[in-house]
């Protein structure tokens, strides 16, 4: 389903795959984020995804009442609090896509498929 805007005008039609792109750059530039995450079905790895391919660690859900869901698979800097991590990247991620699209975040899931050492 797509994201609509009603203005005096008409409407503005969001495609989920701006928005899941949107929203994957902003959770990427979140203090603890290493990268969006893609879980291998067929070995069961997870791989990290480089900066273009960020909307496949993200999942979009527009309901009916164009209220806004949001789905992260994301890959954490070792050592860091994971609870602080995902408020950081909720609170950012809300407000900006809030922002962008003039739609309300009704839900943000954050699923931590991994953790990376970084120097």
């Amino acid at each position: 389903m797509k994201g609509r805007i009603h203005t005096d005008l008409g409407q503005v039609v969001i495609d989920t795959d701006v928005i899941a792109k949107y929203a994957g750059i902003a959770a990427v530039e979140c203090f603890g984020v290493v990268g969006m995450a893609m879980l291998s079905v067929k070995d069961g790895l997870v791989k990290l995804l480089k900066r273009e391919s960020v909307t496949k660690g993200v999942g979009i859900t527009v309901d009916d009442n164009d209220k806004i869901t949001i789905d992260f698979h994301i890959i954490t800097v070792y050592g860091l609090n994971i609870n602080t991590i995902a408020d950081n990247l909720i609170n950012t991620v809300k407000y900006k896509v809030e922002a962008f699209t003039g739609m309300t975040v009704e839900k943000i899931n954050i699923y931590v498929e991994g953790v990376r050492v970084i120097d």
